[in-house]
């Protein structure tokens, strides 16, 4: 089993650290920071640069974390709340099936993730070699609790401050016709001024 753990931290740390790169500098034709924090404003994540940074900060070091079997209920929990989020803000609207864009493929890795944090990553591990070898469910619960209540204070700090902007959006596109009426205004007041003194 020692090998199977190794394995699995090897391959979903690999494709997180893919992900999180592909947001952070557009590699393996990702698309940026600037792509990314548009997708954020699109689901309502607000400012979108701050959760673009934060989500390929997390999946990047995260993944990088579980290769290397360091502080593996940490990462566990960082990346666990990546996919919390995701199911929330993207995926469950589709239901489970990934054909439809459903949120089974987010699940599947919480539950691993779930699992290497209860199991621990095994021998071939930093973690081993620091000699942090107390796995246990309580891990993984903590790993559960911790990254979903991260994800839900992100995602409600993120639609608190879409609200706030589309509140502030109306009020300056009211203000800026008196602004933009106020030379025309004032140039049909001069006109007026001097059709009088003309006609006096």
């Amino acid at each position: 089993m020692q090998f199977g753990r190794f394995a699995a931290r090897a391959l979903i740390g690999s494709l997180f650290i893919g992900h999180g790169t592909q947001k952070l500098f557009g590699w393996f034709d990702g698309p940026g920071l600037d792509g990314t924090q548009g997708m954020m404003e699109s689901l309502n994540l607000r400012p979108g640069r701050q959760h673009a940074l934060a989500a390929g900060l997390t999946e990047t070091t995260g993944g990088a974390l579980l290769v290397a079997g360091l502080a593996t209920p940490l990462a566990a929990s960082g990346l666990i709340g990546t996919m919390i989020s995701a199911i929330r803000t993207v995926h469950l609207k589709n239901g489970p099936w990934g054909q439809n864009g459903g949120w089974e493929y987010n699940a599947v890795l919480i539950a691993a993730l779930l699992a290497l944090a209860e199991e621990g990553p095994g021998d071939l591990s930093l973690d081993n070699k620091l000699g942090f070898t107390e796995p246990g469910p309580l891990w993984a619960l903590g790993a559960l609790a911790v990254g979903a209540a991260a994800s839900a204070a992100v995602v409600e700090v993120g639609r608190r401050q879409s609200i706030q902007s589309q509140r502030q959006g109306p009020s300056e596109a009211q203000d800026q016709p008196e602004t933009l009426d106020q030379p025309e205004t004032q140039s049909r007041s001069d006109t007026q001024s001097q059709s009088e003194s003309r006609g006096q």
